[in-house]
Formats: structure tokens, sequence, C-alpha cells
């Protein structure tokens, strides 16, 4: 493998040095292209797609001044390359009549982005770093990848959110008291500013298998409270059989729950009613 793949393939970041750059200071990404061009010579020219570009940038140059990749670095890099291949495949579809040079740009960026992403799957996919383990199981349903991340959750070194959420959901069918486990887990041990409203539902949907419909209720108000949503009200009321009083004390309970996840305090009694 070419040093140059290595270069362009490599260049991430931990989140920790995000900062140091800022998220949209398009100046400092045409700083370290000027200083850095092998980092940027294979992205297109003009501004279309200028925050995932940016991103991908000042994540090469930051891993530049490292030496060795980990596993969470790889994972981070094969997802920036994802969403900037992703936005300039829109981009390299809008037609320039007068600057033809610009599409034609965007096309080559795209291809190349493209080769290069599947030439960094290739390069680590013999890598059991768990990070790289889990990107193979979502992105390739890879089943030793599962095997890894599983064992990670068995042996308590799973941390992650996204994890743990992708993990719970793939419990949901066929392990449901294991997903109810991670989703408390979650909105247990989660920051609100990461909190993911989905798990209110998808915990909804595992006591809804389990046909207890006051929990699924409960759940599902907790989510519409959460993510601002509306619902039918009538098709809401028809999971308790249409009683309204009982509504009202699972609407209390709901608006209580979702002030101890986002306040941080989600109390070991909030997590043991949800597991019976």
């Amino acid at each position: 493998m070419s040093q140059n793949f290595v270069l362009i393939t490599s260049f991430i970041v931990i989140g920790a040095f995000f900062g140091l750059f800022g998220c949209e200071n398009d100046r400092n990404s045409d700083i370290i292209c000027k200083n850095n061009p092998e980092l940027c010579s294979d992205l297109h020219k003009d501004s279309w797609c200028r925050f995932e570009k940016g991103d991908l940038i000042r994540h090469r140059y930051l891993l530049k001044q490292r030496e060795a990749p980990t596993g969470k670095e790889l994972y981070q890099q094969l997802i920036y390359l994802e969403k900037y291949s992703k936005c300039i495949e829109l981009a390299a579809g809008v037609q320039h009549k007068l600057n033809t040079d610009r599409t034609r740009d965007r096309e080559r960026a795209f291809a190349v982005s493209t080769q290069t992403l599947a030439e960094l799957q290739a390069f680590t996919e013999d890598n059991n770093d768990l990070y790289l383990a889990y990107y193979r199981w979502i992105r390739f349903n890879d089943q030793a990848g599962l095997e890894i991340v599983e064992q990670a959750y068995q042996q308590g070194q799973l941390n992650e959110p996204d994890m743990i959420g992708q993990l719970a959901s793939h419990y949901v069918r066929f392990a449901p008291n294991d997903a109810k486990t991670l989703y408390l887990h979650l909105l247990g041990n989660t920051d609100a500013a990461l909190m993911n409203p989905d798990w209110f539902l998808a915990l909804a949907t595992v006591y809804k298998q389990q046909q207890d419909y006051e929990k699924e209720y409960l759940l599902t108000r907790a989510y519409l409270l959460i993510s601002q949503t509306q619902a039918d009200e009538t098709q809401l009321l028809a999971m308790i059989n249409g009683n309204k009083q009982l509504a009202q004390s699972l609407d209390s309970q709901a608006a209580e729950l979702v002030a101890a996840v986002l306040s941080e305090k989600f109390a070991n009694s909030a997590s043991e009613l949800l597991l019976k």
C-alpha cells in the first residue's frame, strides 16, 4: 500500500481536537490546504459540501501529526469519507452550463472519494478493533463484527451511545429483556445533548411486544414530549382501551420521566419500574 494512500485515507481526529479549528471556519481549512496540499488534492475545489469537506480536511490534518491511527480514528475516517462522498455525489449531479469545469471537478472528486472509501474499507476488514468491527456489522451485516460488539457488551466495555443503541435495536426482536436493559442504560447514562428520542419509542415497541400496553403508552408519550412530535390522540388512547383517567396518570409519569432523563437524574427506581 502506498504512503499516499495511507496519508489520504487515514487523516482523522478524535473529537477532543475538533474545537481547535471550528466546524464552520472555512479559512482554517483553506490554510491547511495551502500548507499541506497533499491533504486536499483529491477533493473538489468549489464551495459545495463545505462542511463535509472542511471536517475531512481538519481531521486529516490533525491525524497527520500522529504516528499511527487507532481503530476509533479509522472508524471516524470511514464515517467522514462517507459523508463527503454522499454530499459530493449529489453536487456532481448539478450541471454548470457556463463553467463545465466545476461539474467535471466534482465528478472527479466523487469518483476518487468512492475509490478511497472502498480502499479504506478493504484496508480495515481484518482489523478486529471494536470500532471497526462495529462498522463492518452496521454497514455490511458482518456477523463476526457483531460478535465482537456483543463480547464487548458482555464484558462491560461498550460505552459509545451509538453502539449501545444499535445493539439494543438488534436485540428488540429476539432478546427484549437485553434490549430493555440497554435502552434504560442509555436513558440513565447519556448526556442530555446526546439523547436520542427514538430510544423511548424503541422501548415502547418492546413493551408492546410483551403486551404491556400501559408502559407502551407511557414511553410513547415520553417520546412525543421529548421529540415535540404530534400524534393522533385517539390512536394513543386506544393503547389503553380509551381509559382517559389512566391516560392522565401516565401522561404525568411521562413528563416526570422526560424531566428526569433531560436533567440527567434518571433515578434507579425509575429504571426498576420500567424493567418490571
